[in-house]
């Protein structure tokens, strides 16, 4: 289900960053080595917009019960019928979650590599990151509104862009990357993996890091 074959050309950088980079250079969370833990997957899909690559985003409905509000990638719990947790199982689930909360049509997305899996506490899942390329871009949209708010792309120019970027300190004293993008501020999980993405591909530019955003941004 894995194929780097055909990616344009941009991708390589990203291609190169996922076969090479460690789980500690991604985060200090990691899976516990116990096996405990919420076996989940998200869809990191990079596409072609007018303003050259982009990610797909959604806004987590406010409801939710994990992570209610929050932009993030595409992704969920995996089901038994995906399958084996360290093989097909994040690949089938990436998409088949995708497909549940954007309409994506998996059919046009090229699965080109997988990160390692990380850890989040605060709801205790297990990550396993899926990169893809829209290869043939579908109409997206919020299918459920129990689940999803909104769903968008962001160009990749506007995530390296120095005047969209900050440090987002959480109530509690917690601190980490963000991105100001189409009236969301993009925080926590999500916000790490791009900003490391962005690294290790060699695309981040110098930003000020010492500006801080709180959490309610926006409100």
């Amino acid at each position: 289900m894995l194929s780097a074959e055909g990616l344009p050309e941009w991708l390589t950088p990203v291609v190169r960053a996922v076969e090479t980079v460690r789980p500690d250079q991604l985060s200090r969370f990691l899976p516990p080595e116990s096996g405990a833990g919420r076996q989940s997957a998200v869809l990191i899909l990079f596409g072609e917009g007018e303003r050259g690559p982009e990610l797909l985003l959604m806004e987590r409905a406010s409801s939710l019960r994990s992570h209610a509000g929050q932009p993030s990638f595409p992704g969920g719990s995996l089901d038994p019928e995906d399958g084996d947790p360290r093989v097909e199982g994040p690949l089938r689930a990436a998409l088949r979650e995708a497909e549940e909360e954007t309409g994506l049509d998996p059919s046009g997305v090229q699965l080109f590599g997988v990160l390692p899996s990380l850890f989040i506490p605060v709801s205790d899942f297990v990550v396993t990151p899926v990169l893809g390329w829209w290869r043939a871009p579908s109409p997206v949209g919020v299918v459920d509104p129990a689940e999803t708010a909104r769903v968008f792309t962001v160009p990749v120019a506007d995530l390296t862009d120095p005047a969209n970027r900050a440090t987002a300190v959480h109530p509690r004293g917690h601190s980490g990357a963000a991105f100001l993008v189409k009236s969301a501020l993009v925080w926590g999980f999500t916000a790490g993996l791009i900003d490391r993405l962005l690294h290790y591909a060699g695309w981040e530019r110098p930003w000020d890091r010492d500006r801080q955003v709180p959490l309610d941004w926006g409100s």
